[in-house]
């Protein structure tokens, strides 16, 4: 039935289809169930090239059995907000499988999404190491790459002698603008080489159309970032001084 845990069979005809060239989305048409279902389960198993059902299926049981021990010691440590752990981690998991194929690596996009699925938007090391069940070094190595990269902070706890790692406010506009400022230097670089080559060549013609393409591309994501940063950075108020509903 739509909706219920993929069954062995179900891992089976995914990998037929594969194996027969089908679409994601003609897989899930005959299975009965949604695109993204058959999406999440063939890039969490390697891949189309990778798929193996058993494989997958077992897979599947194991995480199974983690999550049941993973969602006794969240329901007693109190670290999912009040709501049911399984849902939390649900939420986490798929959140890090499109983070990951937006190319962020495992790890990073699973301590992104553990901060992004907490209602504090921060945890400390230890409540990472806890609720992701990995080591500190992996912790410390995903923490690293994240703040290079701008997309979290970290904040000295005023209760504890340790740190806290928080989500910014502001990181997909910062993101945003990380994206706007690369497009840019490869527009300069394309410019660049437009000329050196000839401006009337077909290089030089396409190297010139890629550098306005990128171009006007980067002034339009950084005009709309800051735009909407203060749609949503700013809270609406109606006439009488309260926010809109």
């Amino acid at each position: 039935m739509p909706g219920d845990r993929l069954t062995h069979q179900d891992r089976r005809q995914i990998a037929a289809g594969l194996a027969d060239g089908l679409t994601y989305a003609e897989i899930a048409r005959r299975l009965q169930r949604p695109t993204s279902t058959v999406t999440r389960e063939v890039m969490r198993n390697g891949g189309a090239g990778a798929y193996r059902a058993d494989q997958a299926h077992r897979g599947a049981d194991r995480r199974v059995r983690s999550r049941a021990t993973a969602s006794l010691a969240s329901a007693a440590s109190g670290d999912t907000d009040g709501r049911n752990p399984d849902t939390v981690r649900e939420a986490a998991e798929q959140l890090t499988e499109l983070l990951v194929q937006t190319g962020l690596p495992q790890m990073m996009a699973k301590v992104l999404a553990a901060l992004y699925t907490t209602d504090s938007g921060s945890l400390s090391s230890a409540e990472l190491v806890k609720r992701l069940r990995v080591s500190p070094a992996s912790i410390s190595k995903a923490i690293g790459y994240l703040e290079e990269q701008r997309l979290i902070r970290r904040e000295r706890d005023p209760r504890r002698r340790a740190e806290r790692y928080v989500i910014d406010d502001a990181v997909w506009y910062q993101a945003m603008l990380a994206a706007a400022h690369v497009n840019s230097l490869l527009a300069d670089a394309a410019r660049q080489s437009a000329r050196t080559l000839g401006p009337t060549t077909p290089a030089g013609v396409r190297l010139d159309n890629m550098s306005q393409f990128l171009t006007r591309v980067g002034d339009d994501l950084a005009r709309s970032a800051e735009h909407w940063r203060e749609v949503y950075a700013t809270p609406q108020t109606s006439e009488c001084g309260k926010p809109d509903a």
